[in-house]
């Protein structure tokens, strides 16, 4: 309950942050520029993929907040950002992105396999509870704030952090 009350304080400081977010800064300047995005940005900078989301893109990317990250089980991000997972943290990282810019307008009605910068393939549903994704491991992450407009593409705030497990999802 206690991480469910912190993900919904997030969830409205989040929205209230970046419904006054110009499109004037990259996706990597808005997330640094959240409190909510502290684990994540330490963990993209950690994969060395800060001038890649600071790059002319475009990108969508599933950016967990730091609520995401503390669900993990215990020492699961500590385990990640050391120096040996480097590769590891960055098919993580890329398994939120999408090499295009898809603002949930664009997302069609039902459920469809759409493919990750890391490769794998993530499932992405659209459905009367809004927009879901299933990861390669089985896990299912809720978009609670959709449509961050950035330079270089829009960021959707998830809820949990995914995996692309061993070949991505299976739609």
């Amino acid at each position: 309950m206690k991480t469910l009350t912190k993900l919904a304080v997030a969830g409205t400081i989040s929205a209230s942050l970046f419904a006054t977010a110009a499109s004037a800064e990259t996706i990597a300047e808005i997330a640094a520029g959240n409190e909510d995005f502290s684990t994540l940005m330490a963990a993209v900078e950690a994969a060395g993929l800060g001038e890649t989301l600071a790059g002319e893109g475009p990108f969508t990317v599933f950016a967990p907040t730091n609520a995401a990250f503390e669900a993990l089980p215990e020492g699961t991000v500590e385990s990640l950002l050391a120096p040996d997972m480097k590769e590891d943290l960055t098919n993580i990282l890329l398994y939120h992105v999408v090499g295009a810019n898809v603002p949930s307008g664009d997302i069609a009605e039902g459920t469809a396999a759409v493919e990750t910068v890391a490769g794998p393939a993530v499932c992405v549903t659209k459905g009367a509870d809004g927009v879901s994704l299933t990861d390669g491991a089985g896990n299912t992450a809720m978009v609670v704030t959709a449509d961050i407009a950035a330079d270089n593409g829009v960021i959707h705030v998830i809820d949990t952090v995914i995996m692309p497990g061993e070949s991505g999802a299976s739609c």
